[in-house]
């Protein structure tokens, strides 16, 4: 299994109800990528609700392969969500690793 995990900030002239918003509708865009990715096992995408945390959104992917995932982060579905993703976030760090 691979996992694909990454973090965002929104941009910080956003209020919390923008901030909000842009998070419901990041999950709306790309949980549902799932279904239509094979290889794809899963996808949530979660808000910051603790203190501790330091970025504002995560998506978290699980894939059966490298390829898996490949084939995620080039489908159509995934290209048209990252254009809102960008549109609202300010930078981003991803970690993929090999479970």
């Amino acid at each position: 299994m691979v996992k694909h995990i990454v973090l965002w900030d929104f941009n910080p002239e956003m209020t919390a109800e923008e901030k909000q918003a842009a998070g419901e509708k990041m999950k709306a865009l790309l949980e549902p990528i799932r279904e239509l990715v094979p290889g794809t096992v899963s996808i949530r995408v979660v808000m910051n609700e603790m203190a501790s945390s330091n970025r504002d959104i995560a998506l978290i992917g699980t894939y059966e392969s490298e390829e898996a995932l490949q084939a995620y982060q080039t489908h159509p579905a995934h290209v048209e969500a990252g254009k809102f993703v960008r549109s609202v976030t300010c930078s981003r760090a991803c970690l993929d690793y090999k479970e």
